[in-house]
């Protein structure tokens, strides 16, 4: 009599124990590391140093400080962000986050989705699900950025033609999807920039090497989201469906 195989039952994904806090939303993997390595962690009752440590992403029990952690309820949240703030948790030199936003606010750990240079201001995203953010800044997730920029000259149709068609700085090309001229005065105009890459300081480096200085930069889009009448500084949390069509689920 033959005997039926059994199929081999499929286990459960393991991952480093930094990682594991990461995608539960506590911290960042790099605080993670540092709350590991500090012996304040522990899995299934036994202390763990080692940051790669093997563990089951859904099922371990993990302790920080003596204390049961489980994931972080999600969060998606928006920013008005003002000039002048850095994006970043901490700053080497002492200026002031995009954190100070949040000040009292008590959400936990979130992290910025990409980022905004301390000059320019507007939409940005927080989360504390690294799966979601990763989504959307993916190069494959094909979301546009919409920016409004006031430049120090009023651009020619040659000029806005070379933005779309690309110009080459430091070995690197720089284009923009669309541009249009949203008004002018007598020197200065305004301008709405549509990006489909992310690279840094695109729009200021892509100005530049046309010789144009930029008085003020904002984001007021990404992909769907709008920024809207959301005050300067302020923020929101997105709704189910924003979140969603943000990561294409």
């Amino acid at each position: 009599m033959s005997l039926r195989r059994q199929p081999p039952v499929a286990r459960a994904p393991r991952y480093g124990l930094a990682r594991i806090l990461s995608k539960r939303g506590l911290c960042s993997r790099s605080e993670a590391e540092q709350l590991i390595r500090a012996g304040r962690v522990r899995v299934d009752g036994r202390c763990v140093n080692d940051p790669e440590f093997p563990a089951d992403l859904q099922r371990a029990r993990i302790e920080i400080d003596a204390q049961q952690v489980a994931r972080a309820a999600p969060q998606y949240l928006m920013l008005n962000k003002p000039r002048g703030l850095v994006t970043t948790t901490q700053d080497e030199h002492g200026r002031d986050t995009v954190y100070r936003c949040f000040d009292g606010a008590d959400l936990g750990w979130i992290a910025p989705v990409g980022r905004l240079d301390k000059a320019s201001e507007g939409l940005l995203l927080f989360t504390n699900d690294p799966q979601w953010a990763a989504r959307i800044t993916s190069p494959e997730s094909a979301l546009c950025k919409t920016y409004h920029v006031q430049v120090t000259c009023i651009p020619t149709a040659n000029m806005l033609q070379a933005m779309q068609a690309g110009v080459t700085a430091e070995g690197e090309l720089l284009r923009a999807k669309s541009v249009r001229l949203l008004r002018a005065g007598e020197k200065y105009a305004w301008l709405e920039i549509v990006l489909d890459e992310g690279r840094n300081r695109q729009i200021r480096r892509l100005l530049a090497a046309l010789e144009i200085g930029v008085l003020r930069l904002v984001r007021v889009a990404i992909g769907p989201l709008v920024l809207g009448e959301l005050p300067k500084g302020q923020w929101r949390a997105l709704t189910a469906a924003e979140a969603a069509a943000l990561s294409g689920a």
